[in-house]
């Protein structure tokens, strides 16, 4: 059994309405010098396999099919 986590956020330049939205609460909650917000979105996979080749080999094809819209996201994946 493999562990997986893929991070999925927004490309440097979108615009990222969330983000401006929860920089605006923190502030309204009382939080200082927050510079920006951006919000992203994180899976835990876990594989039925050993083989950690295969293992990135099919998690990258779920982010490019799937989990990430590579038109506007980056993706990162990381196997414990």
């Amino acid at each position: 059994m493999i562990k997986a986590r893929v991070t999925v956020t927004l490309k440097n330049g979108v615009l990222d309405p969330q983000g401006k939205a929860i920089e605006g609460a923190l502030a309204g909650l009382g939080f200082s010098g927050i510079g920006s917000v951006r919000q992203g979105k994180v899976f835990d996979i876990e594989l039925d396999t050993a083989d950690k080749a295969t293992a990135e080999a099919d998690l990258k094809e779920m982010c490019e099919r799937l989990l990430a819209n590579t038109v506007i996201e980056n993706y990162s994946i990381s196997i414990e």
